[in-house]
């Protein structure tokens, strides 16, 4: 049952906010570089959206500038069920399981990001410095 309401008193906002409004939130959380912060709001868009590769990437990387490498991976992981051949994608998870200490891992994925765009140099940089 609804609580009593005057009949031209405003609706109550809806607490559930649309997945586009809360990745334009995430976004602008990640510009200003509120990282963990754009995480909270990029998941909510996630949930809603889960295999929409506009929300999906921005929550990788700002689970990754956030320093949490598992959930970037899984992140990149999923963006890579989206779209398996987007090099990004592929950069992304490779750095981020560099950073857990899967470097055999992460060399497979540079190395498919360097193939898939030859000539990025970021790519290639660093899959270098893996060696």
């Amino acid at each position: 049952m609804e609580p009593h309401r005057e009949p031209d008193a405003p609706l109550p906002p809806d607490d559930r906010e649309a997945p586009y409004a809360l990745l334009q939130r995430g976004r602008e959380l990640l510009r200003r570089r509120h990282h963990a912060q754009a995480v909270v709001v990029l998941e909510r868009a996630a949930r809603l959206e889960p295999m929409k590769g506009s929300i999906v990437e921005p929550l990788a990387l700002a689970c990754y500038n956030s320093g949490d490498y598992a959930r970037a991976a899984e992140a990149f992981a999923r963006l890579l069920e989206i779209d398996p051949a987007a090099p990004h994608a592929h950069f992304g998870l490779g750095q981020s399981l560099k950073r857990l200490g899967r470097r055999d891992d992460a060399r497979a994925h540079l190395r498919l990001a360097v193939a898939l765009a030859p000539e990025d140099r970021l790519y290639r940089d660093a899959l270098r410095r893996l060696g």
